[in-house]
């Protein structure tokens, strides 16, 4: 048995000529696709809209929102404020008697 496909549709977009020239400069910038920063922005509207919604209704568009890409840390869910802010040494919260 195969696993399911998560396989992107593609979609044609039309951009005048302004909004090329933005959509590239974003993309040298950052370093990230046309297509990712389309992605990002789309979801960046509709969580906009959304806010309107009850809260955690956003949850659904969030899920699976950094992709499947092979960098990302496989403990990104269960590590992420050491991902975030460093792996920390201090012993805040720890009591040495």
């Amino acid at each position: 048995m195969s696993k399911p496909s998560k396989a992107r549709e593609p979609f044609q977009v039309y951009l005048d000529p302004a909004d090329r020239t933005l959509l590239d400069d974003v993309a040298e910038r950052t370093g990230l696709s046309r297509a990712e920063i389309l992605r990002r922005g789309l979801r960046r509207v509709a969580g906009d809209l959304l806010e309107e919604e009850e809260p955690g209704s956003a949850f659904e568009h969030l899920v699976g929102a950094l992709g499947d890409d092979p960098s990302l840390p496989a403990d990104l869910a269960e590590r992420h404020d050491a991902y975030l802010y460093g792996d920390r040494d201090d012993e805040a919260g720890t009591s040495a008697d």
